[in-house]
C-alpha cells in the first residue's frame, strides 16, 4: 500500500490535498519545490507544517507515519500529507535522518 504511494511520490507527485475544517490556506497551498514535498504534523490541537525531502521516503520511521496517515485519514491529499503526531515527534525523526547522512 504505502510502496505503491511511495513510487507515485517518486514519480513526480509532489502535492497532495487534505481538506480539513479550520486550516489556513497557507497551510496546505504554498508552492514547494522540485523533489521536496509538504508534510502537516498534527496531533491533539498541535500542527506544524514541514517541507522535506524525498529522501525521508526511505525511511523506516516515516514510511511507518505514512501507514498511520492511510489509516487515519486516507491518501486522497493535496497540497500536504497529514500525518498524526505531533511536531516536536516528527522533528525528532526528521533530526535523526538527517545525522545519518
Amino acid at each position: 500500500m504505502v510502496h505503491s504511494f511511495v513510487g507515485k511520490i517518486q514519480k513526480g507527485i509532489s502535492h497532495f490535498v487534505h481538506k480539513r475544517n479550520g486550516l489556513s490556506k497557507e497551510l496546505v497551498a504554498e508552492e514547494v519545490r522540485e523533489g521536496y514535498f509538504a508534510v502537516v504534523a498534527v496531533k491533539d490541537g498541535e500542527l506544524k507544517r514541514f517541507i522535506i525531502g524525498l529522501e525521508y521516503l526511505s525511511d523506516p520511521e516515516f514510511l511507518e507515519l505514512l501507514d498511520q496517515a492511510q489509516e487515519e485519514y486516507g491518501f486522497i491529499q493535496k497540497g500536504a500529507i497529514f500525518i498524526p503526531c505531533r511536531p516536536q515527534q516528527f522533528q525528532t525523526i526528521l533530526d535523526s535522518q538527517r545525522d545519518e547522512h
